[in-house]
């Protein structure tokens, strides 16, 4: 099982889009895939149209707060299941900030699971808590990045903390893929600052970019993933050829 955390603190990167799309790519695929979504806003449960009643107490909330074991919160999509968030997760990180070894309850919580070939795991645009225990708990990170002129601003700050997870605190993490997003091939801008990537981060830039589309950000409104809103896009397109890349980076074709 491959436990990959997918982390930005910069918003509007792709970050949640990423995570919906490779989790049903990778079930269009044949493998089974988890999705953790560990951000208050709860995009990523929004997005596949997972309605949750005020207070329902099926949330990843839940689960780290000892409440609710992991089989009892499990909702699924078309195939792919979902750890959902709501926006009580907001609360977590200041209830357990006094708890001991609170970095692991991520971790603690997924372990002894089976039956998944991948976990994903949603953050926050942030590198609070939340964030530090899907590092813990995850083997890889996957960092989405705009191609775009900032891309690379605030990127230090991600990088720095996911070093300092490694060392104390989870020595097999490793960032190990970068998705550049909203690439647009007619921009001079956006090959340039792809060809920064290539230069920062060599071969863990995926070579399969995801092209701007709006079909991907009309999506999340239908509840739908890009396979099932627009299967013909190249949104559909770019994410599927994106998971076919993981799976043989990860040796599981």
């Amino acid at each position: 099982m491959r436990i990959i955390a997918l982390a930005n603190q910069k918003g509007g990167v792709g970050k949640t889009t990423s995570a919906i799309n490779i989790g049903a790519g990778l079930c269009k695929l044949g493998k089974t895939a988890l999705l953790v979504d560990i951000d208050p806003q709860a995009h990523a449960t929004y997005s596949l149209g997972i309605e949750l009643p005020a207070g329902s107490g099926k949330t990843v909330y839940e689960l780290l707060t000892g409440k609710a074991t992991l089989p009892e919160l499990l909702a699924e999509h078309n195939g792919l299941k979902v750890l959902p968030a709501d926006l009580d997760l907001a609360a977590a990180e200041q209830e357990l900030a006094a708890v001991a070894g609170r970095e692991f309850l991520l971790k603690e919580a997924l372990d002894g699971l089976r039956g998944f070939d991948f976990v994903l795991i949603d953050c926050p645009p942030s590198l609070g808590l939340l964030t530090v225990n899907a590092l813990v708990a995850a083997q890889a990170v996957f960092i989405p990045m705009q191609t775009e002129f900032l891309a690379l601003r605030g990127l230090a700050k991600l990088l720095d903390t996911v070093e300092a997870v490694r060392k104390r605190l989870n020595r097999g993490l490793e960032v190990s893929g970068i998705i550049g997003t909203r690439f647009d091939s007619r921009k001079v801008l956006s090959r340039e600052v792809v060809e920064r990537l290539k230069g920062h981060f060599g071969g863990k830039l995926f070579e399969t970019l995801i092209r701007e589309n709006i079909a991907l950000a009309e999506a999340p409104a239908s509840g739908k993933t890009i396979f099932e809103y627009e299967p013909a896009s190249h949104g559909a397109e770019d994410y599927l050829s994106l998971c076919k890349e993981i799976l043989k980076r990860s040796g599981k074709v």
